[in-house]
């Protein structure tokens, strides 16, 4: 069928020296997974849980050392596969800077098709289409420099779209911008998930961005602590404070009425679902 299946990262043993000292710990120990094509798929956790190791995996930037990460058939461990994955599952990293190599935004969509050997005037089409689909046609003859931090992170994700990967794989993408550039890139992603059918893994640490994600994994010290729905997982405020996570603060409201006696569900995840609940109760 020609479908993004990445599954079974499992007992992966990379290891980091800890201060300088003899101890090590495992950057990902003992994941296990499975992303159905057409999910949008959320990892979450505090810095130093494994998620950007974990998206590393999975378009082979690393390998793992013990276990297997399987992307539409392909062992990643095997060298004859290697760009297959990559044009498959592109990345998108949390520094624009670091993915735009070229002085004029359309060559910079261009040219990751031009290394994948797409004709020239192919290459052109989808440019306009990757182009077009992130909103930034407009831009296409000016310099990456110019733009802003919201515009270079839609001008990196075109770049990979125009490879027309089946699954992207988005590394903290709105780490350096502020809100209004974080809204623009996450309408961007869940538009090319629901219209273009494009798998999505999004990794990150802001609450917000995971309430509409099809699954959530939340990890900590690199095992997955807790998986489920957004609302299974904001369902459990206690326990993600534990991990040192925040949650939407809107369910935060929500939790600490219903700790005061209110009456209002678990999980509310959107302020029009508190409002909802509250206007229920008169």
């Amino acid at each position: 069928m020609g479908i993004v299946k990445t599954a079974k990262l499992i007992y992966d043993y990379i290891r980091y020296d800890e201060n300088e000292k003899e101890e090590t710990f495992r950057a990902i120990d003992g994941v296990d997974l499975e992303v159905e094509p057409g999910q949008f798929i959320a990892v979450l956790g505090h810095n130093g849980s494994g998620k950007s190791t974990l998206a590393k995996h999975l378009n082979a930037l690393l390998v793992p050392s013990e276990g297997t990460v399987w992307l539409d058939n392909m062992d990643t461990r095997d060298d004859s596969h290697i760009w297959d994955i990559r044009q498959e599952a592109g990345m998108v990293f949390q520094n624009p800077d670091n993915q735009i190599v070229a002085s004029v935004v359309e060559e910079d969509v261009g040219f990751g098709p031009e290394n994948l050997g797409v004709e020239t005037p192919e290459i052109w089409k989808r440019v306009a289409k990757s182009l077009e689909g992130v909103g930034m046609t407009a831009y296409r003859k000016h310099s990456p420099n110019k733009l802003s931090g919201g515009q270079k992170q839609r001008v990196a994700i075109a770049g990979v779209v125009a490879m027309q990967p089946k699954c992207i794989i988005l590394d903290e993408p709105t780490a350096m911008l502020d809100p209004n550039g974080r809204k623009e890139v996450l309408k961007v992603v869940h538009e090319l998930n629901r219209e273009e059918k494009v798998t999505v893994i999004l990794i990150t640490h802001y609450m917000e961005e995971v309430t509409d994600a099809d699954y959530v994994y939340v990890m900590d010290h690199g095992k997955v602590v807790m998986n489920g729905t957004p609302r299974e997982i904001f369902s459990q405020v206690d326990i993600l404070k534990e991990y040192r996570l925040d949650v939407p603060q809107v369910t935060l409201l929500a939790h600490e009425l219903k700790e005061s006696g209110v009456d209002v569900p678990d999980g509310v995840l959107t302020t029009g679902e508190l409002v909802d609940a509250l206007c229920r109760l008169n």
